[in-house]
């Protein structure tokens, strides 16, 4: 079985229980990021266009704004981390109040792994977990790296197949 390791991921040990051995830790798919970035873009050209055709210089306030927020999401997503034990399927995020998304093993009936034509050109996908029973607070689980491998391994673990396949 490969496990997957992050370097930054020494944070997730602490939500561990004692007899739990991290299997899989992985950070969401940059592109997650894209939304923020593209902003920060937006917001130069249209900062500059304005500035240079009024001649305002407190528009670059507001572009200082638009970077703080791209700052924030870049702290969101390097803490945010995609979780599989033995035990439990988690999703650990939040850079001041931390959340920790959790279903048991157990309760997972399906999972299957989506991808939008953007997921496949930037290689990503989306985890969709069924449950045995009520709602779980983990159920779309989107921007996940390497989805065809990642979906293997998850699939093993939930299912204790080696030859799981993508849907």
């Amino acid at each position: 079985m490969m496990v997957f390791r992050d370097a930054g991921s020494r944070t997730v040990d602490r939500y561990l229980m004692s007899y739990e051995g991290r299997v899989i830790a992985v950070r969401r798919h940059p592109a997650v990021l894209l939304l923020p970035v593209s902003l920060v873009v937006a917001g130069l050209v249209l900062c500059g266009f304005v500035g240079a055709a009024l001649g305002v210089t407190w528009v670059w306030w507001l572009w200082l704004l638009l970077l703080g927020y791209l700052t924030w999401k870049v702290i969101a997503w390097s803490i945010e981390f995609f979780l599989v034990t033995e035990h439990r399927v988690m999703v650990i995020s939040g850079v001041l109040n931390r959340s920790v998304a959790m279903m048991p093993l157990a309760k997972v009936t399906d999972i299957a792994l989506e991808r939008s034509l953007a997921g496949r050109m930037l290689g990503y996908g989306e985890f969709v977990m069924e449950s045995a029973g009520q709602k779980q607070a983990l159920r779309n689980v989107g921007y996940m790296p390497y989805p065809e491998q990642l979906y293997l391994e998850v699939s093993s673990v939930i299912f204790g197949a080696e030859d799981a396949s993508p849907d």
